[in-house]
């Protein structure tokens, strides 16, 4: 029998259901699930979440607490969650438009960090695991010499924010290219990673 672990958010995010992210999105969950944690699976395509920021929105982002009203239930989850697994493939060398979004329209003021005297403080420091699993299209190489923003938004933007004390970054690069194998002894990783979470 496992034990509870406390409450990790998943945030995922891939539209298409049959996809290889979605995969790799039902694996995080089923084994961080075996492992004894509270899994909140936020599959953003699913809920619907919307990521615009609109002009009242981006008018009102400093405007604490009331910047939280219009997002107030994802801003619950985050403040619930003891750990984050993101779940995304990368895009132009970026994060899916609706998990850039949710960044944009939820980790706000007063919730993911604080301003003081113009600089940011880290405010979800509840969040001691965190942890991406990603795919590219491209090798690492094209990455790198785009400079592989993904990669740099999680391990220096979203960790600064949560400040964990266990962060894991999971690429399978080349999906263009990737065999069967390949992408099984990746969810294999995967798996082995989320045991160890």
């Amino acid at each position: 029998m496992t034990t509870e672990k406390g409450r990790v958010l998943v945030l995922a995010a891939h539209p298409c259901p049959e996809s290889f992210s979605q995969a790799l999105h039902a694996r995080v969950v089923e084994t961080l699930t075996a492992q004894g944690w509270d899994v909140d699976d936020c599959d953003l395509y699913a809920e619907g979440f919307d990521p615009v920021l609109s002009e009242t929105g981006r008018r009102g982002y400093h405007e604490e607490p009331a910047n939280i009203a219009p997002v107030a239930e994802y801003v619950a989850r985050l403040r619930a969650a003891d750990a984050m697994v993101m779940v995304f493939p990368v895009w132009n060398f970026g994060y899916p438009a609706i998990l850039k979004g949710f960044l944009d329209r939820v980790f706000l003021p007063g919730v993911s960090f604080k301003l003081v005297d113009g600089k940011v403080k880290p405010n979800l420091t509840h969040i001691k695991r965190l942890a991406a699993v990603t795919t590219y299209g491209g090798t690492r190489t094209r990455a790198f010499l785009a400079g592989d923003p993904p990669r740099h938004c999680v391990k220096r933007a979203v960790w600064h924010v949560c400040r964990p004390f266990k962060m894991r970054y999971l690429a399978l690069y080349d999906m263009n290219r990737a065999t069967d194998a390949k992408r099984a002894a990746f969810l294999e990783k995967v798996t082995r990673e989320m045991e160890a979470f």
